[in-house]
C-alpha cells in the first residue's frame, strides 16, 4: 500500500517516545512504501487535491533511532513525489494543533476516494476541546466565555477551584488552576486569556471547567480508541507542585487496568465517533468524568506498549489494511 503521513516536521519528533513515529515505522516493517508532507504541501492541480511528498520507506528491522536518522536523511534528497492524493490508499492526518483548516478544505474534497485516519470533517468538528459538550451527562461542569466579567462571576458563584483552558493548544500548554483566594491575579489572568484590552468580537473564548480533586492524588488516565473500541490506557500522574498530567507537562506514565467506569464513558462516545470517522482518538478521563477528547493526533502508544506488554501500532496498521480492502 501507499500510506502517507501529514503531520509536523521529523526533526521536531523525538521518535522513541512518539506515537506517530511507532506508527510509521509499523508501516515501514509492513512493506507498504510511506512518504511525509506537511500541510503546506497540499495544492490544486488541474481541478485535483494534489502533494509534494517525499518518499521515506527505508530498510525494514531497523533499531527506532537508526530508522528514524534513515528518515531524515531522506529529507537531505532532492527529488519531491508529486503525487495526486486520491492515488494513496490510506493518510494519516497527525498534525499537533492548532489544525490547518485551508489542508482540511483541500482534502475534504477526497475523503471518499483515500482512507483517512482520522477524517477531516470529523476532525473539524472534534479538534477544539468544545467537542466534549456533546456528551454534558459524563463531563465536569464547563463554561466558555470570552467576557471578563462573566467569568468571574463564574468562578465566584462555583466557591471551589476551577481549571481554565485556551481552546486551541495541547500538551497542557496554557492550562492553569484558578481560585478565589488570589483575588488581584484572578483578573489579570481572566482578562490576560481573553484578551481583554481587545474589542469584545476580536477576544478570545477560554474554557473554564470544575477543578477535579482526585487529579492530585491519582491523576488521569489517558484511553485509547481504534473504531470505538479500547486498545489500550495508561494512568498519568503530575509532577510535583503541578496538577497537569500532561507527558509533555511532566507528568509519569504508570500501568492502568480498565475499569467499568472507563467502559462506561467510552460507550457513550462510541457511536459518534464512529459517525465522525473519528477512528483512532485519546480520551483523558478523570475520576468518572473525560475531560478531553484527542483526535488531531493522540498520543501515549510507546508508553503504553511498554507499561502494557502490547503492540498498539499494529492494531492500527491491520485496522487500515482491513478498511482499504474494503474501499
Amino acid at each position: 500500500m501507499h500510506i502517507a503521513f501529514l503531520m509536523d516536521p521529523l526533526t521536531s519528533i523525538a521518535p522513541e517516545n512518539e506515537s506517530t513515529s511507532h506508527l510509521m515505522y509499523e508501516c515501514n516493517q509492513r512493506g507498504h512504501t510511506v512518504y511525509f508532507l506537511e500541510p503546506h504541501d497540499i495544492y490544486i492541480r488541474e481541478n485535483k487535491v494534489v502533494a509534494r511528498m517525499r518518499n521515506i520507506s527505508v530498510a525494514p528491522n531497523l533499531s527506532m533511532k537508526k530508522y528514524w536518522r534513515s528518515l531524515i536523511h531522506c529529507l537531505k534528497k532532492d527529488e519531491l513525489i508529486f503525487e495526486t492524493i486520491a492515488d494513496l490508499d490510506a493518510l494519516f492526518l497527525r498534525k499537533n494543533p492548532p489544525m490547518v483548516y485551508q489542508t482540511m478544505e483541500f482534502l475534504s474534497s477526497v475523503s471518499d476516494k483515500v482512507f483517512m485516519i482520522n477524517n477531516t470533517t470529523g476532525q473539524i468538528r472534534a479538534n477544539s476541546k468544545l467537542y466534549i459538550l456533546n456528551f454534558p451527562e459524563i463531563i465536569p461542569e464547563t463554561h466558555v466565555s470570552r467576557d471578563p466579567a462573566r467569568l468571574r462571576k463564574i468562578i465566584n458563584n462555583f466557591g471551589g477551584a476551577m481549571v481554565v483552558k485556551p481552546l486551541q493548544r495541547y500538551g497542557g500548554e496554557g492550562v492553569i488552576k484558578v481560585s478565589l483566594k488570589d483575588q488581584e491575579n484572578l483578573n489579570s489572568l481572566i482578562n490576560y486569556y481573553v484578551r481583554a484590552y481587545r474589542a469584545y468580537p476580536e477576544r478570545e473564548p477560554i474554557m473554564v471547567q470544575e477543578y477535579l480533586d482526585e487529579v492530585q492524588t491519582t491523576g488521569d488516565v489517558r484511553i485509547l480508541l481504534l473504531n470505538g473500541e479500547i486498545v489500550g490506557a495508561m494512568r498519568r500522574k503530575p509532577s510535583k507542585g503541578d496538577f497537569r498530567t500532561n507527558i509533555h507537562a511532566g507528568a509519569r506514565a504508570y500501568k492502568h487496568d480498565i475499569t467499568d467506569q472507563d467502559r462506561a464513558i467510552c460507550q457513550v462516545i462510541r457511536d459518534s465517533l464512529r459517525k465522525e470517522g473519528l477512528f483512532f482518538v485519546g480520551v483523558d478521563v478523570i475520576g468518572n468524568k473525560m475531560v478531553e477528547i484527542n483526535c488531531l493526533s493522540p498520543g501515549g502508544i510507546p508508553r503504553i506498549n511498554r507499561l502494557d506488554g502490547v503492540k498498539i501500532e499494529a492494531m492500527v496498521v491491520d485496522f487500515i489494511e482491513q478498511k482499504v480492502s474494503e474501499l
